[in-house]
């Protein structure tokens, strides 16, 4: 299977029975990033985590209180 990195537009081939090759396959929604992308965006994450400025944005979640 072929697949484009959808930050650098490397074309790479991926093996058909690999997961990720089925992940790509059978869920669209899902991207690819090339080893060098990927590495990149985990270094760069890491950073910013260190840097204590990092927050990840979550939605809020009510609390039903009928349940309760």
């Amino acid at each position: 299977m072929r697949a484009k990195c959808m930050l650098c537009d490397r074309i790479d081939e991926l093996n058909d029975e690999s997961p990720l090759a089925k992940k790509l396959r059978n869920r669209p929604i899902h991207t690819y990033l090339c080893p060098a992308c990927y590495e990149r965006i985990t270094v760069r994450t890491i950073e910013r985590w260190e840097t204590g400025k990092f927050r990840i944005h979550h939605k809020k979640q009510k609390k039903d209180e009928s349940f309760i």
